[in-house]
């Protein structure tokens, strides 16, 4: 009797990690930016990540000779947004609601059939793990970093330290 207890315990935990969701939220997304979309009136930013905004700019190498490196500012924001909704293009979304933000958002993990796209954002470079809320996806930040994939092949500013430095000016 214990033992059928504990293998549905361990099936609920490696089925469903995060907990069994209050509210699910499903439907072809509108996408605002790189971590936030609209579905059905509902306003989505992706749990534990957290892309460059539109209008930040991102450094990275064009040309390399020898000791002289050439570098170029760049859109990664909106990139970001570009690869988000190529990722879902017009394809049905599930989120699962964590919660809300003081914005009024609701806060979720979102799935384009079994993609984890708040995952596939991190580990492509498109965003970074938002450890100030989550340590989750910070694996795939390590593995994006290491590869220079996306915004890890330059330099840039964190997110949240680019509004902070907009908000000042």
């Amino acid at each position: 009797m214990q033992k059928k207890l504990l293998i549905k315990i361990f099936l609920l935990l490696l089925f469903f990690p995060q907990g069994i969701k209050s509210e699910i939220i499903s439907g072809i997304p509108k996408v605002i930016d790189g971590d936030t979309i609209i579905i059905n009136k509902n306003k989505i930013r992706f749990y534990g990540i957290d892309a460059p905004e539109k209008k930040q700019l991102c450094v990275r190498n064009y040309l390399k000779l020898s000791f002289f490196s050439f570098q170029k500012k760049y859109k990664c924001g909106e990139i970001s947004e570009k690869k988000l909704k190529k990722l879902i293009k017009n394809k049905n979304i599930k989120c699962f609601v964590e919660g809300k933000d003081r914005y009024r958002r609701k806060i979720a993990e979102c799935y384009r059939d079994k993609l984890n796209i708040n995952s596939w954002m991190v580990r492509n470079g498109f965003a970074v793990a938002y450890t100030k809320y989550s340590n989750k996806y910070l694996i795939q930040e390590v593995q994006a970093k290491q590869e220079k994939l996306g915004i890890w092949q330059g330099k840039f500013e964190m997110p949240w330290d680019w509004r902070k430095n907009v908000k000042k000016k």
